[in-house]
């Protein structure tokens, strides 16, 4: 057994369409006040043309697909009635972040003030995914030396969850552009190496202190304005994955969260049996993750111990070798299985370029296969909820 609880909890970004035009609306108030039934799994977020949902504390795989099935269904209905249109997607593929209605909580006028243009432009959605660890020092323990030997792993799974190729009506040639989109903003990227709890803590004590964290930041709680790829969450005793984009099917979605949670317990049960993951530099992952957001599943990261390149649905292969040991005791082979599916079939994103693609070759102007693109996301996002 595992030292972790390893509970799950998934967090998703949604855009909201207005079916006429494609372009993203403003319909954050109606959401908030036709989705009551959801209590605080719904919730609102910067921009008004974006809603985000969470599912409960899941105690298993299955039970995080049942309720993130619910919610999504629930918000479309919701967007049904209303006459909109929900899709889940890191990057719209045309609208334009200038034209976004900026919500007026006290907290998102204090955020807007401190980060000026780059926040503005932050149109960007994601898929954040919590493990749950013991809430004592010795979970805490554990989740810093999990946390900074998962780094390696992290864009393995990007690349598989990559939905953002389109940026303000350009076809960016990435797969993850949100990814880009996001490095502008501070404290964000790949988490340094700690080597104990308390050395995380002091880190984030000192920023706290000079108010990096936000003028009323006087608590390590206030770390929620650290926005690395993987960061432990202030609040709920969690390791929070946060690199994802927001994979565009359930099945996808699923798949991401299953393998987030068996690294940490494959990681764990390295410990447990005195063994452990190799601790790369951050500049090395980095250079992984830059491959997995350029060429998403159809590109080469570098496997450091063999010091050369390998495809990505090879290396996929290898993780889910790797995590085989742990995939049945968490009821989850079945999803993480479906890893393979996506490295080999393409994720989100490589749909996405493959509809814009086949519209500009039967004839559609540029603005006409973008709009297509949106109608395939929207599709899509309702995959599964039935």
């Amino acid at each position: 057994m595992f030292t972790a609880p390893l509970t799950l909890g998934i967090e998703e970004e949604y855009q909201i369409i207005d079916p006429e035009t494609r372009e993203l609306t403003a319909y954050i108030q109606q959401f908030l006040e036709h989705g009551r039934v959801l209590g605080d799994q719904l919730k609102q977020e910067f921009m008004q043309s974006q809603v985000e949902v969470g599912t409960r504390i899941c105690s298993s795989v299955h039970e995080a697909r049942v309720d993130l099935v619910r919610l999504r269904k629930t918000m479309i209905e919701i967007a049904d009635t209303a006459g909109l249109w929900l899709a889940a997607a890191s990057t719209h593929p045309f609208s334009h972040w200038e034209d976004q209605v900026i919500s007026d909580s006290e907290r998102y006028v204090e955020f807007a003030e401190d980060m000026q243009h780059v926040v503005r432009s932050l149109l960007i959605f994601g898929m954040h995914v919590h493990v749950g660890f013991s809430d004592d020092l010795a979970g805490r323990e554990l989740m810093i030396t999990v946390m900074n030997q998962a780094r390696y792993f992290v864009p393995h799974i990007l690349a598989l969850s990559t939905s953002s190729p389109f940026w303000m009506g350009h076809n960016t040639g990435l797969k993850s552009y949100r990814s880009i989109v996001f490095k502008s903003m501070p404290r964000t990227g790949l988490p340094m190496e700690f080597r104990s709890w308390s050395e995380y803590e002091s880190f984030v004590r000192v920023l706290a202190k000079v108010g990096a964290l936000g003028k009323d930041a006087q608590t390590v709680g206030d770390a929620t304005r650290i926005w690395w790829d993987l960061r432990p969450h202030p609040r709920y005793s969690t390791l929070e994955f946060r690199i994802a984009d927001i994979p565009t099917t359930i099945d996808e979605a699923i798949c991401i969260a299953a393998l987030f949670q068996a690294v940490v317990a494959k990681l764990i049960r390295l410990r447990q049996n005195n063994q452990t993951w190799r601790v790369y530099r951050r500049d090395m992952i980095n250079e992984n993750k830059w491959r997995a957001v350029r060429y998403g599943v159809s590109g080469k990261l570098i496997d450091f111990g063999k010091e050369e390149e390998v495809p990505l649905p090879d290396l996929i292969d290898e993780l889910i070798d790797l995590v085989d040991d742990v995939v049945d005791d968490l009821e989850s082979r079945e999803a993480v299985n479906y890893a393979r599916t996506i490295a080999r079939n393409g994720s989100s994103a490589d749909r996405q370029i493959a509809v814009y693609e086949q519209a500009l070759t039967a004839g559609a102007t540029k603005r006409d296969a973008l709009i297509a693109v949106v109608d395939h996301l929207v599709r899509e996002t309702r995959l599964g909820i039935t």
